[in-house]
């Protein structure tokens, strides 16, 4: 918990963006948590190719959106991605659901690559809120 604090591990992100519905997935993620016990969760940047708007003096890039997925081994394993722009973000969550292949082919990384290929080209494929539930 106090590495997640760390300057290293920020990234500009729009204000109602965080308020809102990033702050809205971070919640579901903490609720499927208590409801489900261990899930892994990646986020980060997603930076497109081309020249970044930048801030401050000591030109921070600014990314053009962020990724999150989610895999959830309880049970039947199941797993879920967002890529959500930085922006207003005052749509709704489902809106920005992708399955963790897109999330995968837009950011360029494997995400769980230890899974077995029978469990990992099933979840990777699925993008169901619905599951979640």
């Amino acid at each position: 918990m106090r590495e997640s604090n760390l300057l290293t591990n920020i990234c500009p992100q729009h204000a109602s963006l965080n308020s809102g519905l990033w702050n809205q997935i971070e919640r579901d993620c903490r609720l499927w948590a208590e409801r489900y016990g261990d899930l892994y969760i990646v986020c980060g940047p997603v930076l497109l190719n081309r020249e970044h708007e930048t801030i401050g003096r000591n030109k921070i890039v600014v990314p053009e959106a962020f990724f999150k997925v989610i895999l959830c081994m309880q049970g039947t394993p199941k797993a879920i991605g967002f890529v959500v722009r930085n922006n207003e973000g005052r749509k709704r969550r489902d809106q920005y659901v992708n399955s963790v292949d897109e999330v995968e082919r837009i950011t360029g990384y494997d995400f769980f690559p230890a899974l077995p290929d029978s469990i990992e080209g099933r979840v990777e494929a699925s993008s169901n809120l619905q599951d979640w539930r």
